[in-house]
């Protein structure tokens, strides 16, 4: 059984495969082909701990395309984490439920659900990881350029779960990724260490910095995402203060090759680790990345469930 806990454990064939499934799909959806066979009669558990626009839209209108039931479950519906283990719920909701896409806090409860369940899982988020967007990302990429191995992307801002997820996805695709982030505020070890024994074999070249301008330096994508994550807010005056320098405009935007796009996961606070200018400017494609969750996710879905 397959699950999508962190893109390291799926090969890049793979990653590719889905990338390609997830073209295919839009383009059905875009000409009105029909693909409610691939999921007709399965029902996705959806475990929200932490709230979301696009990933519960993404997922939900995506099982109904695909013919299945997104069910949707609160922290305030189920008792995980106020009382039942993990392990007891990953077992019974194994019972009803053909898959599970979990959007929380901790790495290691979606871990457990895939070691105690009996059915795939899929990180929807949690505070180290992001694999979902990030395969929207890649998708993105590849609409723009026609290809992913040996373009540069640039990672501006803070070193969070979509940086640790960017590292890990780019370098099994043979992306060259350069990552600026402020002292204090770097990707965890772990992953750059990961990212980088991936590129060995990829041949992607990885960079940790933390001057902005040097990571943004010949581009073909900056990236960037919010400074104050969920759960931050204490942290907002003194992270402001600190992130500034490496917000994304028109200045930091042009030390990137002229034909570069600019990502963010979203929501985007605009003024902040953005500017207007480009957020809303010809480089910009920020909403055909959100758009294309809902197609690499039902890729993923049919991958994992079909």
């Amino acid at each position: 059984m397959k699950h999508l806990l962190c893109l390291n454990d799926w090969t890049p064939d793979e990653i590719i495969d889905v990338l390609d499934l997830a073209d295919k799909l839009k383009y059905e959806n875009r000409n009105g082909i029909r693909h409610d066979h691939h999921l007709r009669g399965k029902t996705l558990g959806m475990i929200f701990s932490k709230s979301s626009t696009r990933t519960r839209v993404s997922f939900e209108v995506g099982m109904q395309q695909l013919g299945g039931y997104a069910l949707f479950l609160s922290s305030a519906d189920i008792q995980l984490g106020r009382g039942e283990t993990v392990h007891d719920t990953a077992k019974t909701l194994s019972r009803y439920l053909d898959g599970i896409m979990i959007r929380t806090f901790k790495q290691k409860d979606v871990m457990d659900l895939a070691e105690y369940g009996t059915i795939p899982i899929v990180n929807g988020l949690t505070d180290e990881l992001h694999p979902c967007q990030i395969l929207a990302d890649l998708m993105t990429i590849r609409e723009r350029f026609g290809y992913l191995k040996g373009l540069k992307l640039a990672y501006v801002g803070d070193g969070n779960n979509v940086a640790h997820s960017l590292l890990v996805g780019c370098a099994k695709t043979g992306i060259n990724i350069s990552v600026a982030t402020p002292d204090n505020y770097s990707c965890d070890t772990k992953y750059i260490e990961m990212a980088r024994k991936i590129a060995e074999e990829t041949g992607s070249v990885v960079e940790i910095t933390t001057d902005a301008r040097q990571a943004v330096n010949n581009a073909d994508v900056v990236y960037t995402d919010t400074w104050v994550s969920m759960g931050m807010e204490n942290e907002r005056e003194e992270r402001i203060k600190i992130f500034t320098p490496y917000q994304v405009n028109e200045n930091l935007m042009s030390l990137a090759k002229p034909g570069a796009i600019f990502l963010h996961c979203l929501p985007a606070y605009r003024g902040f680790e953005v500017t207007e200018e480009v957020i809303d400017g010809p480089q910009s494609a920020v909403f055909d990345e959100a758009e294309n969750r809902l197609h690499v996710q039902k890729a993923v879905l049919v991958k994992l469930m079909a």
